[in-house]
């Protein structure tokens, strides 16, 4: 079975190809860079899932849609960056040397830096939506739980991965092989619970 993921974030692809079972074929939506990117204006994960899956449903008729929203949410910063995770230096005008990924870590790090807690608890957390023909038929929700470190560590994975810290494995995100990041992530997590979801729905 061929499930279509709205995305064609290499880094998201790849997690997701990590994370399909062997009866679960997850590709990337065929033309996704020539469709119009929708508005993501939506206030929760949830929200921006749903209508990415819905939009991007109707231009696969009748194939399953996958569509996700994740991002960072920082206990000391009251949840931020949240929803506005791959936007957040870019939403403050934060004009730091690198890519978005490089940009969007000095951000965060310029922000943490007036905040008097040390390595401070957060989350990564990923919603995961299906849809077909314009109609949800499952939502899927994971989270994992870390702390933000000071200075970078890892080369691998991508967003705020070198600095989420995971303390039961002494080591980051970006630190990690790829099926043992998938094991426990956010995005793996996700990918579990929408399958469980999806094959619940067919019975």
């Amino acid at each position: 079975m061929t499930l279509y993921i709205a995305t064609s974030n290499p880094g998201k692809l790849r997690d997701f190809a990590a994370a399909a079972s062997q009866d679960i074929n997850l590709s990337p939506l065929p033309g996704i860079k020539e469709i119009p990117a929708p508005a993501e204006d939506e206030p929760t994960f949830e929200g921006n899932a749903r209508l990415k899956a819905i939009y991007y449903s109707n231009h696969a008729p009748g194939e399953i849609v996958i569509a996700d929203d994740s991002g960072l949410e920082v206990d000391a910063l009251h949840g931020a960056p949240g929803v506005r995770s791959a936007r957040y230096a870019d939403d403050h005008h934060f004009h730091g040397p690198g890519k978005t990924d490089e940009r969007n870590n000095l951000y965060l790090l310029e922000a943490l830096s007036k905040v008097p807690t040390q390595n401070p608890t957060a989350r990564y957390h990923c919603v995961l939506a299906a849809a077909r023909d314009g109609k949800i038929l499952a939502i899927g929700d994971g989270t994992v739980e870390g702390e933000i470190l000071s200075t970078p560590r890892g080369t691998g994975g991508f967003g705020y991965d070198p600095l989420f810290y995971l303390p039961e494995q002494n080591k980051t995100m970006a630190e990690l092989d790829i099926k043992t990041k998938l094991a426990f992530s956010h995005r793996g997590r996700a990918v579990v619970h929408l399958l469980a979801k999806l094959a619940d729905n067919k019975q």
